[in-house]
């Protein structure tokens, strides 16, 4: 019996050992790290989104507005860069990327909520304009404590060409995107914060180009030191794919806006068309760490994350 109930125990769920535990109800889940808030999927706006992004010193590392209104110094720009979120700016001539309060705006509408475990969650979405659903998406999210000071989270999107074939367009307004806290920032009143890419490119040096991941760093809001990265997988279209980083705390992975990024005179060049019924698979990976970008070891972090799954 004893033996029994010692092999229970060695088989129980690797999930549980990462301590994460997640719950669905009405449209939110939340995701719990020991006990903690670790971030909130939310469907309160017209394209879903995670906030908080936690780091392991119980700092918020990404933006707070406009969820919330009361936080110091907190820049009121851009209403539509909520937190942590995944749109574009051009699919089918329709733009769900930023937004006015228009009821007829586009939308990324919620579905549904399924497959929930104890560190993932899968959601099935519809991206609408003008009476048709453009794209139908699977979008998976997976949490992973890589040790006491780092959290991965790995998203899978997969994209259905529904009511016809879905053009991407040639725009810098997207696609997968996170905006950081104030001090992780370069520009801004509580600014302290720099950026790097994988080839070593710093700060200005990285906005518009390719490169396997790129991070944010500098204090977080408790003066700690804390990293942001996010990750492109080599299974990505276009891998390495280029990044739209900005100053003021934009970090967006896009393989769309070619023409932007290297000043092409042809502002299509970077039209992808999904015929209808074809899916257009993408996986990205954000890292939250609790210490330097030496010891973030993004290096090696992307290397485990680009094997195949």
């Amino acid at each position: 019996m004893k033996s029994a109930l010692l092999a229970l125990l060695l088989i129980s769920p690797a999930f549980a050992a990462d301590g994460f535990t997640t719950s669905a109800a009405g449209g939110k889940v939340t995701v719990t790290l020991d006990g903690k808030l670790f971030t909130e999927y939310r469907t309160d706006s017209k394209v879903p989104y995670c906030y908080p992004l936690m780091s392991a010193s119980g700092a918020v590392l990404s933006r707070h507005w406009p969820m919330k209104n009361d936080v110091k110094e907190e820049e009121k720009d851009h209403p539509h860069h909520r937190s942590f979120w995944m749109s574009h700016g051009a699919v089918n001539g329709h733009d769900f990327w930023a937004w006015t309060t228009k009821e007829s705006d586009p939308k990324i509408e919620h579905k549904g909520t399924r497959d929930v475990k104890d560190n993932a969650f899968t959601v099935d979405l519809a991206w609408t304009a003008a009476g048709k659903t453009h794209l139908t998406e699977e979008r998976t999210y997976t949490f992973t404590k890589i040790d006491a000071e780092t959290t991965e989270i790995d998203v899978t999107s997969k994209l259905t060409a529904a009511d016809g074939d879905a053009t991407f367009g040639d725009t810098k307004e997207g696609m997968f995107a996170i905006r950081v806290d104030r001090t992780l920032r370069q520009k801004g009143e509580q600014a302290k914060g720099h950026i790097t890419d994988s080839e070593g490119r710093k700060d200005g040096e990285v906005w518009g180009k390719k490169s396997d991941w790129v991070a944010f760093d500098g204090p977080d809001e408790k003066g700690e030191p804390a990293v942001i990265a996010m990750f492109d997988h080599p299974s990505n279209l276009r891998h390495p794919t280029w990044w739209h980083a900005r100053d003021y705390g934009l970090l967006a992975a896009n393989p769309f806006g070619i023409h932007d990024f290297e000043s092409k005179k042809d502002t299509h060049t970077g039209d992808h068309v999904l015929k209808k019924g074809e899916t257009l698979v993408f996986r990205y990976g954000v890292v939250l760490h609790h210490g330097s970008l030496e010891s973030a070891k993004l290096a090696e972090r992307w290397a485990s994350f680009s094997k195949p799954k």
